[in-house]
């Protein structure tokens, strides 16, 4: 209990607690909500806790059995320490704005970047010119 009464401490000076407007807010985060100050919304840092405890045992299990993890962070705040802490555990990290789908949609993407690869590849060894005005 003390490592958790330690890390609450930790969220709370980090201003983690502070959640949006009160008129901003997602019904789905009311289990989540402590209270609300001055019209924004105070999360509840037990909770907080527990799914961080909870999400950290997942991704232990996931990165023992030899799955990927994909490090996302784009906010300023975040990209450095999401960068340096995908790179010390040789993961993939995302720090930059990226394409909508990425994760959603990878299979539209993946044919996407591939047309991209044969476009530049016909571009590097002048097939291009064997292929017709319109097409091209």
């Amino acid at each position: 209990m003390e490592n958790n009464t330690s890390l609450q401490q930790q969220l709370l000076e980090a201003g983690v607690h502070f959640g949006h407007l009160k008129k901003k807010w997602n019904p789905k985060m009311l289990p989540y909500i402590f209270a609300e100050k001055k019209g924004i919304h105070i999360i509840d840092l037990n909770k907080t806790v527990e799914c961080l405890q909870e999400t950290a045992a997942a991704l232990k299990q996931i990165a023992r059995s030899g799955k990927k993890i994909l490090f996302v962070g784009t906010k300023k705040q975040a990209k450095d320490i999401v960068m340096e802490s995908a790179k010390k555990v040789n993961m993939p990290f995302v720090t930059e704005r990226w394409l909508g789908g990425m994760l959603t949609n990878f299979n539209t993407v993946r044919k996407s970047v591939k047309k991209m690869q044969s476009i530049e590849k016909m571009l590097g060894d002048g097939s291009f010119d064997s292929v017709t005005k319109k097409n091209v």
